[in-house]
């Protein structure tokens, strides 16, 4: 079979992003599953992420016609011409064009359950400063200087999720009959992988490195998630057997050992990873290839 895709799961030490807000309170968005509660990042916080990072939205137009969405035109603006666009669209200005997106993810789930670890701030020196311009008192004049005492959950933990990129579709837009040149599709696939491997956040105003710690995968002939059910853990230990029945071929896996994951040791012996640049290097290697046949 043609391996035409690039199949990938992650795991990663990450923040989770934030659900609804109630009042001053900010909740960190979870599912639910088996009576308990895990904290997750969103798939479409991940893929905006993914997108920012990889340079994908550099050339990001948008337009308000009834909705915001994407900029689409007849006149040149599509899938092939725009690395925007590569993340799929909907657009309804004149006709309506609809274009999936040649790469999808996976919400980032935490293999533990949630333990809730609030935080609480204020804006006491922005009030302060306030203020001291003003001629007002914070404690007399609290609602006047602006104090706002706020809270929020935190949730920085390992968490699961998986990327799949159908080599064949990147660049291609049916829509306006339109193929970007096989450089640009190299290109865009290979950035989309620099921030996979690279990931870094930015929640709440503060930096978060979401990098992998093990990460499995390679060309697949079938465009589906082919680790996502294999690659699960318990008490920071993975399970092993699952990925060891998946791998061999183009599937390989690379692993960061700096403790994260309980049982590195039996990781080492059991599947033989590369280090994680390693495994990027090699997977970078295979799309050049792919391109250039």
């Amino acid at each position: 079979m043609n391996k035409n895709a690039i199949t990938l799961t992650v795991i990663a030490n990450m923040t989770s992003n934030y659900g609804e807000g109630l009042g001053n309170i900010s909740s960190v968005q979870k599912v639910y599953r088996n009576q308990k509660s895990y904290a997750t990042r969103s798939r479409e916080s991940l893929k905006n992420a993914i997108c920012v990072q990889s340079g994908l939205y550099d050339d990001l137009q948008t337009s308000i016609d009834g909705a915001m969405q994407k900029l689409v035109d007849k006149d040149g603006v599509n899938a092939a011409t725009c690395r925007a666009l590569e993340g799929g669209y909907m657009s309804t200005r004149d006709l309506t064009y609809i274009r999936n997106s040649s790469f999808y993810l996976t919400d980032a789930v935490s293999p533990n359950p949630f333990i809730n670890d609030t935080r609480f701030h204020n804006n006491l020196y922005l009030a302060t400063n306030y203020a001291n311009a003003n001629g007002l008192n914070v404690q007399n004049n609290a609602k006047d200087v602006g104090l706002m005492p706020y809270q929020y959950e935190y949730d920085k933990s390992l968490k699961i999720y998986s990327m799949t990129i159908a080599l064949d579709e990147v660049g291609v837009d049916k829509n306006f009959d339109a193929e970007a040149g096989n450089e640009e599709k190299c290109s865009r696939v290979l950035a989309l992988l620099d921030a996979v491997e690279n990931l870094s956040l930015v929640v709440k105003g503060n930096l978060d490195n979401a990098e992998p710690v093990f990460v499995v995968g390679g060309l697949s002939p079938r465009k589906t998630h082919y680790f996502e059910n294999a690659v699960t853990m318990d008490n920071n230990k993975l399970h092993i057997e699952p990925i060891k029945q998946k791998l061999g071929g183009d599937f390989k896996c690379g692993l960061l050992k700096n403790g994260k994951i309980a049982n590195e040791d039996d990781i080492v012996r059991e599947l033989a990873p590369l280090s994680v640049p390693e495994f990027f290097d090699k997977l970078r290697e295979q799309v050049k290839s792919y391109y250039s046949a």
